[in-house]
C-alpha cells in the first residue's frame, strides 16, 4: 500500500532577463501538462514545466473530483497510474478524516467511485489529486517555473520553429520542443498557429450537434419566467444577461462560448465547514431569474452535491439557474481567450462572486422559501481545501476557449465512429457535452440555449495525432493536447480531464521522438509513435 505525505514542490524563481533551457518545455500546469512533462522526463529528456497558478493539476485539483471518463477502458499509461494512486491513497484508514470508508456512498459515474475491480478512484478530494501530481513531478525530476506567457512578446521563432517563450517579467525559456497544455491555447496563439473560437454551423462539418440549438436541451429554465425588469412591461428592458433573440437560426454558427463555473468544494461536516458570506459587491438584481424560477415552482437542483470522500462535494451546475454564469465569458467584441491575464482575473473574480452570491442568496434571502433556505444551509466551504486561496478553487472551469485549426479536425462524426481515425494517440468516450451558451426571449419567457448532452453509449473513439499537431507551415515543434483541432461539439467530449492526461502523455512521447529523430512533429512515422505509446501502456483502438 502506498503511503502519501504532503509535499511542497520546489519552484524556481528566475530573475528578470535570465534564460533557462530544456529539451521539452511544457506550458501549463493542468493535468495534461503534468502527464506530458512526466512522460518526457521518463524518456530521458530535460523538462521545464511552466506553472501559471503555482498548483499542479488544473481542474482535476481545483474541484472537479467527480471525473468525466465515460468508459474507464480508455485509461492507460500515466492517466491510469494517476487514478490508481488515488485508489491506493483511500485504502489507507488515515485518509478518512471526516468520515469512514464504510459510510462513503462510493458512487461514481456509472461505476463505484473507488472501484475494487479496476483499483481506480474516479472521485477524490482536490488536495489529494494535487498531492499525486506533485509526487509524479518530483519523482520524475522535472524543473517547475512559475509564470505566465507574455501575451505581447509571446514567443521567439526561427522559421517554423519556436526557439523560446517569454514569460511576464522578462523570463526566457528556451527549448527544442514545446507543448501547449493551457486551457486557453495561449502558446499556440503566440506562436502564430491558426485557431477558432465559438461554434461552427452544423453545415461546416456535416454535424448535428453544433451551432445554435434553440430552446431545447437539458438544464433548461422552467416555463413562465418573465424576461422583463418589470414583469409584463417590455419598455422596462430585459433582465441582465437576457438577449432579445438567439442571434440566428438553429444550426447556425456564432461567436458565443459555453458557460464557465467553479467546481465548488462544499461540506456539511461542521468541524470542517466555513460559512458562506455575502460578497462585497452583492446585488440581489443579479439573481432575479433565480427568484422568478422559485416563484414558478423550482424547488431544487440549484447546485450539485455529488460527494467525494470525506463529505465534500464536486458542486457543479445542476439546472437552468445554477452555478454556470451564462454569457459571462464573452461579449460582442471580446471573449475569454482574447483577454489578457489581468482581465481574465477580473472575469474569474466575477464568476466567484456570482457563485458565492448564489449560495448566500439560497441560504439567506427572504425571497427564497424557508424550506429551500433550511435545506441548503448545511453547506459551507471546506476548511481543508485551497487553504492559500480563501478555500476557493484555483482554476475557473474554462470549458472551451481557443481550438487549434490544423490539417485534421476532429468532428462529431469521428466521436460517433461514423468516420474512422487512422492515427489515434488516445481515446475518448464521454458524452458530446456543451453547457448553455446564452439566455434569450422565447415565446415571452426566458429560456436557455446551447445545452447538449448526447450520450455515446460508452463507445470509445480514437483521437487523431494530426489533431494535436499544427500545420507544418505554421509550427514544426509544437504539440497541443487540449486546445486541439476539433469542432465545438466534438471538443465537448474530448475536453474531459482524463482524456487531457492521455493526450498529454502522447504529446510528451511525440516530442521526445521528434528530438531523437531530429525531425518535426509532423514527420514522426505514426507506426513508430504508436509502438512507443503501446509500450508505455497507452490504450489505443
Amino acid at each position: 500500500m502506498r503511503t502519501f505525505v504532503f509535499l511542497i514542490l520546489a519552484v524556481i524563481n528566475i530573475a528578470r532577463g535570465e534564460t533557462r533551457s530544456a529539451d521539452v518545455v511544457v506550458y501549463g500546469d493542468a493535468p495534461g501538462g503534468v502527464t506530458a512533462a512526466v512522460q518526457a522526463a521518463r524518456m530521458g529528456k530535460k523538462v521545464i514545466l511552466i506553472s501559471q497558478y503555482g498548483h499542479l493539476g488544473g481542474m482535476t485539483s481545483s474541484g472537479l473530483g467527480w471525473s468525466d471518463i465515460g468508459n474507464d477502458s480508455i485509461l492507460g499509461g500515466i492517466a491510469h497510474e494517476f487514478y490508481h494512486r488515488l485508489y491506493q491513497h483511500y485504502q489507507n484508514p488515515d485518509a478518512w478524516t471526516h468520515e469512514s470508508q464504510e459510510t462513503f456512498p462510493n458512487k461514481g459515474q456509472g461505476v463505484p467511485a473507488l472501484n475494487p475491480k479496476t483499483k481506480l478512484a474516479s472521485t477524490f478530494e482536490p488536495k489529494v489529486a494535487e498531492l499525486v501530481f506533485d509526487q509524479m513531478v518530483r519523482e520524475a525530476g522535472i524543473t517547475i517555473v512559475q509564470g505566465r506567457i507574455d501575451l505581447k512578446a509571446g514567443t521567439r521563432k526561427e522559421g517554423h520553429r519556436i526557439t523560446a517563450l517569454l514569460l511576464e517579467g522578462g523570463l526566457v525559456v528556451q527549448g527544442k520542443m514545446f507543448i501547449d497544455a493551457s486551457y486557453e491555447g495561449d502558446l499556440l496563439a503566440m506562436a502564430g498557429v491558426s485557431f477558432v473560437t465559438g461554434r461552427e454551423s452544423n453545415a461546416t462539418y456535416n454535424e448535428k450537434g453544433n451551432g445554435i440549438t434553440g430552446p431545447r436541451g437539458g438544464n433548461q429554465l422552467p416555463n413562465k419566467i418573465d424576461p422583463y425588469l418589470i414583469k409584463g412591461d417590455p419598455k422596462s428592458g430585459l433582465l441582465p444577461g437576457v438577449n432579445p433573440g438567439m442571434g440566428g437560426q438553429a444550426g447556425d454558427g456564432d461567436h458565443r462560448f459555453q458557460a464557465y463555473c467553479y467546481r465548488m468544494v462544499l461540506t456539511d461536516v461542521p468541524s470542517n465547514r466555513l460559512p458562506i458570506t455575502k460578497p462585497n459587491d452583492y446585488n440581489p438584481g443579479d439573481y432575479e431569474i433565480l427568484f422568478r424560477a422559485i416563484e414558478v415552482g423550482q424547488k431544487g437542483r440549484f447546485f450539485k452535491t455529488t460527494l467525494v470522500p470525506n463529505r465534500k462535494t464536486d458542486a457543479n451546475n445542476a439546472s437552468g439557474i445554477s452555478c454556470d454564469w451564462i454569457g459571462g465569458n464573452y461579449g460582442s467584441d471580446w471573449n475569454w481567450a482574447t483577454l489578457g491575464h489581468k482581465e481574465r482575473e477580473v472575469i474569474a473574480a466575477k464568476h466567484r462572486d456570482w457563485q458565492l452570491g448564489l449560495l448566500w442568496t439560497l441560504q439567506n434571502h427572504p425571497r427564497v422559501s424557508e424550506g429551500i433556505r433550511t435545506s441548503l444551509s448545511v453547506w459551507g466551504l471546506a476548511k481543508d481545501e485551497f487553504k492559500d486561496n480563501q478555500n476557493w478553487p484555483y482554476n475557473l472551469y474554462v470549458r472551451e476557449a481557443r481550438r487549434m485549426k490544423s490539417d485534421f479536425v476532429m468532428t462529431e462524426n469521428h466521436c460517433r465512429l461514423t468516420i474512422p481515425v487512422e492515427d489515434p494517440v488516445g481515446m475518448g468516450a464521454y458524452t458530446l457535452d456543451s453547457h448553455n451558451v446564452q439566455r434569450f426571449v422565447h415565446k415571452g419567457m426566458v429560456k436557455n440555449e446551447g445545452d447538449i448532452q448526447t450520450y455515446l453509449k460508452g463507445k470509445a473513439y480514437g483521437i487523431s495525432y494530426r489533431s494535436i499537431t499544427p500545420r507544418a507551415r505554421e509550427c514544426e515543434n509544437l504539440l497541443v493536447p487540449w486546445a486541439l483541432s476539433a469542432s465545438h461539439i466534438a471538443f465537448g467530449s474530448i475536453r474531459m480531464e482524463p482524456v487531457f492526461m492521455i493526450l498529454g502523455q502522447s504529446s510528451g512521447t511525440a516530442a521526445c521522438l521528434a528530438i531523437d529523430a531530429d525531425c518535426s512533429v509532423q514527420e514522426i512515422p505514426y507506426e513508430k509513435l504508436r509502438e512507443r505509446l503501446l509500450r508505455d501502456g497507452q490504450k489505443l483502438p
